[in-house]
């Protein structure tokens, strides 16, 4: 493959670009101490989960719909018994899951500017949409960006729509990201590359096998990799 031949490089938004998932596990902490009287804290979770699969068709992924869920838990595991106090703070701990400070992750400043002018860049992201717009705000990472998609979920259809609107073909395209299940396996099924970066924390609905034996497969330790690996490619 001529190195010129990548014309256009994904990039996923949350735990690849910036800090995510620990702002979820620390509200999932709060949410089990709000339950204490009721549950233990591993039964909490494990009825959280399951809302979450639930209800992943009906409001998609983002933490509006991890709110939800949790007051849902709340109402089964204490029978509809719940205080209003304890849903108050439910609300209370989802707003503030909404306000966390963006914690950029290392070296992806410094590899988007790397990129940038050569490449195509677009984030493709998933989850709220004014969350999202608001983390990318204030992470000072939008300029750098020549598109970005906040969608519904991330599929091969999803993957194949983005990479084509420049006119290119997604075999000219790379996604990047920590999810295999988002980022890296459905963008390979369209024929693009998929890095996978991984991360401590991802959540577990994401956890997939890695596609080790595709030929399109790379993984690399951290995002000031890509450049180098974008070049071995030539």
């Amino acid at each position: 493959m001529s190195r010129h031949s990548l014309t256009t490089v994904g990039f996923d938004a949350d735990d690849t670009l910036w800090q995510n998932e620990q702002y979820y596990r620390l509200t999932e902490e709060q949410f089990r101490a709000l339950l204490t009287d009721y549950a233990e804290g591993e039964h909490v979770s494990e009825r959280l989960l399951e809302a979450e699969k639930r209800n992943l068709s009906y409001y998609g992924f983002g933490i509006k719909g991890f709110t939800l869920s949790m007051i849902e838990t709340a109402l089964e595991i204490t029978e509809g018994k719940v205080p209003s106090s304890v849903i108050s703070e439910i609300l209370k701990i989802g707003r503030e899951l909404l306000s966390h400070p963006v914690e950029t992750m290392p070296h992806a400043l410094e590899t988007l500017e790397a990129l940038a002018g050569k490449y195509y860049l677009v984030l493709i992201t998933k989850g709220d949409l004014f969350d999202q717009e608001r983390k990318l705000a204030q992470s000072g990472l939008g300029t750098l960006f020549d598109n970005v998609e906040i969608v519904s979920d991330k599929t091969a259809t999803t993957y194949r729509r983005i990479f084509s609107m420049n006119g290119e073909e997604p075999e000219r395209a790379m996604m990047v990201g920590n999810s295999l299940k988002s980022d890296v396996v459905p963008a390979i099924a369209t024929g693009a590359w998929g890095v996978f970066v991984p991360h401590a924390l991802t959540w577990i609905l994401e956890h997939v096998e890695k596609p080790s034996e595709a030929p399109r497969f790379r993984e690399i330790a951290n995002l000031g990799e890509l450049p180098a690996l974008i070049e071995s490619l030539g």
